[in-house]
């Protein structure tokens, strides 16, 4: 019987403890570092959330108490929002070094210590709820950010237009292909391209507000109450833009893992955060000065001449931002398929030493694909922003939620307290929520639409994992109960045979059909066990687990974190204290390979059964994803109604 899918174990005294969380110095290296991967989606937003605002359908008009009304909004969003809820609060919250919706789950399900199922199912849902979100959010992150700065050449000059959407196809289409190739050489010049970036945000913005220095009275709220009170419910649709400005936030805490949360604290207050609101208040003040060039505002911050040069240096950025989402998506989808949240996939890691570095060939192609159709089908940045928002306020708010249960679990928060403290803080998200709910008949359906196709794709794996899974146990035996069983032994072979398992109490349907058929055993019997905890990274010392059966069996237990690929020989490796001598040439791999043959009443449902079947066809074969040496494996079919 091979793994049907890596369980999620809860560390344990007894079983593999947890490493210790990485350390990571505040060097100014790391610094730049975390400017060129995560800072990439929140700092191209200047290019278009001020412009939307105004320009999206939102009633409001570049008039100067207008202004003044969506810069107090947008500085205030971006402080509470960005700055208090993510860099101060949730980036303490972090799974031996990692964040992102996975990691706050995992606390939070920790926190309960086996108590309250009933609450750790809540808590399952919202971070499959996270994880669709996610990717509804990845698909259009790339598309709206490229197309927003070739539309700068627009304002070079009215030829480039025809040229917007072929060109953008182009940058998209090359980014995807590069992706291979792995992100360490390019990586280096990320950094530095978006220290410049936000270096010009800064002194642009600056030079626009030390020509009009009233624009700074926006920062007092009461202007954004002003606005409140004069548009009514009319300022949900501002919202639905303002948003623009805040999105990419939850990266600082999902790329937390890569850099630490002292080098991103650092980056935001010191580079990132003045650059990013300069250069807000800087268009401010050009629109009180001319309202006419609203439709360009970004762009019209620098003359004439030097408007090209702002153009390639934006799409620079954009392009850095698009592959900073994109790779987010490959290594969320690693810990979702390390947690059994999807069907396994083949990865390629592309560095020996980075182990956050790698390439989904699946998923890379299937997002360029989802990217290339938006595209073309929305035509323009403006018309994008529509779908924009819907997906990334979701997750603000299953974030806020799931916060609030680790202040709760595991800080040891009073509950008053942490619903007060992460309640006010969620009073944005909603407001922005709401807002992009208005946006659905103008896109808003879009991410929607997505999310819920990945919801049911990861509920459908699950809970068809666990029927499989079911109906594999119940035909088989304890493995001591058939050892005690087992009188008179079958003929022995010289080496070893590992049988992979998803339960390594119990005996491995491979092991009984191989007996069956061949009626020999190997002179050692290995049975293998892979589990996935819910750290990263799990140390060598406590990479395996060890217990000798006796008549030649063991049971080998072998922790991986969610970061990590499962490689089988250095597990055996791993086994050589405990009295275990590995040689490749010497040992047999068995795979049980599942067939699944539809049933007449399935538990899953017909949709659910057919989507279950197709999910597992396409999964990658076990000796791939567990890293067994393919011509020392040996799979055996076993059919199973579904």
């Amino acid at each position: 019987m091979a793994p049907a899918e890596p369980s999620q174990t809860q560390t344990s005294a007894d079983a593999a403890p947890p490493p210790t969380a990485p350390h990571h110095p505040a060097g100014t290296a790391l610094v730049v570092g975390a400017l060129g991967v995560v800072f990439g989606d929140i700092g191209t937003s200047p290019l278009y959330a001020l412009r939307e605002t105004f320009l999206h359908g939102s009633g409001m008009a570049p008039t100067p108490e207008h202004v003044f009304g969506v810069l107090s909004m947008l500085f205030w969003a971006v402080t509470l929002t960005v700055t208090i809820k993510y860099v101060a609060l949730i980036m303490r919250a972090d799974n031996k070094g990692e964040g992102g919706v996975l990691a706050l789950a995992t606390l939070a399900s920790r926190g309960l210590n086996g108590r309250a199922p009933k609450v750790r199912i809540g808590i399952i849902i919202l971070a499959v709820i996270g994880l669709a979100l996610f990717y509804g959010d990845a698909m259009i992150t790339p598309a709206i950010s490229v197309m927003s700065a070739v539309e700068g050449l627009s304002a070079v000059t009215p030829a480039f237009t025809p040229f917007v959407i072929p060109l953008a196809l182009v940058i998209l289409v090359g980014l995807f292909m590069l992706q291979a190739r792995g992100t360490a050489d390019v990586g280096r010049l990320f950094g530095p391209v978006m220290f410049v970036w936000f270096l010009v945000l800064g002194v642009l913005g600056a030079w626009q507000i030390a020509k009009n220095p009233v624009v700074l009275e926006a920062i007092n709220p009461i202007h954004a109450y002003y606005l409140v009170t004069d548009q009514g419910f009319g300022i949900f649709w501002a919202f639905g833009s303002i948003v623009l400005a805040v999105t990419g936030a939850e990266a600082l805490y999902a790329d937390m893992g890569h850099f630490g949360r002292r080098p991103i604290r650092i980056g935001w207050f010191g580079i990132v955060m003045p650059g990013l609101l300069l250069n807000y208040f800087g268009q401010g003040a050009l629109i009180i000065e001319n309202p006419a060039i609203i439709h360009q505002v970004f762009f019209e911050l620098v003359p004439n001449d030097y408007m090209i040069f702002l153009v390639v240096l934006s799409t620079l950025a954009t392009v850095i931002a698009s592959q900073a989402v994109i790779t987010g998506v490959f290594s969320l989808t690693r810990q979702a398929i390390q947690l059994g949240y999807l069907p396994r996939m083949e990865i390629h890691h592309t560095s020996e030493t980075a182990i956050g570095q790698i390439y989904i060939p699946r998923v890379n192609w299937l997002l360029m694909s989802c990217i290339i159709a938006l595209v073309v089908g929305f035509g323009s940045s403006g018309s994008l922003a529509g779908a924009y928002g819907l997906a990334v306020t979701g997750a603000m708010l299953v974030d806020a939620a799931l916060a609030m249960a680790v202040a709760i679990l595991v800080w040891r928060w009073a509950w008053p307290l942490a619903a007060a403290v992460f309640g006010f803080l969620a009073i944005p998200d909603l407001a922005f929520f709401i807002a992009n709910a208005l946006k659905i008949p103008d896109g808003g359906w879009l991410p929607l639409i997505v999310a819920f196709l990945i919801y049911f794709t990861i509920t459908t794996w699950r809970r068809g994992r666990k029927i499989v899974a079911t109906e594999l146990s119940e035909g088989s035996l304890p493995l001591k109960q058939f050892l005690e069983r087992m009188e008179r032994a079958p003929d022995r072979v010289a080496g070893t045979a590992v049988f992979l398992t998803a339960d390594a109490s119990h005996t491995p349907a491979a092991f009984l059909h191989n007996l069956k058929h061949n009626k020999v055993l190997h002179e050692r019997i290995i049975i293998l066990q892979v589990d996935t905890m819910d750290v990263p990274v799990v140390s060598d010392a406590n990479r395996v687990e060890v217990e000798r059966l006796g008549k030649g069996f063991h049971t080998v237990i072998a922790h991986y974190g969610f970061t990590e690929q499962p490689d089988i020989p250095e597990a055996l490796r791993a086994c050589r204290p405990h009295g275990i001598a590995y040689d490749e040439m010497e040992t047999s791999f068995f795979l049980g390979r599942e067939t699944l043959v539809p049933s007449q009443h399935s538990r899953l449902g017909r949709w659910r059964r057919d989507w279950f079947i197709s999910l597992s066809h396409s999964a990658s074969a076990t000796k791939t994803f567990f890293r067994i040496p393919p011509n020392r494996a040996i799979e055996l079919g076993n059919q199973i109604q579904i």
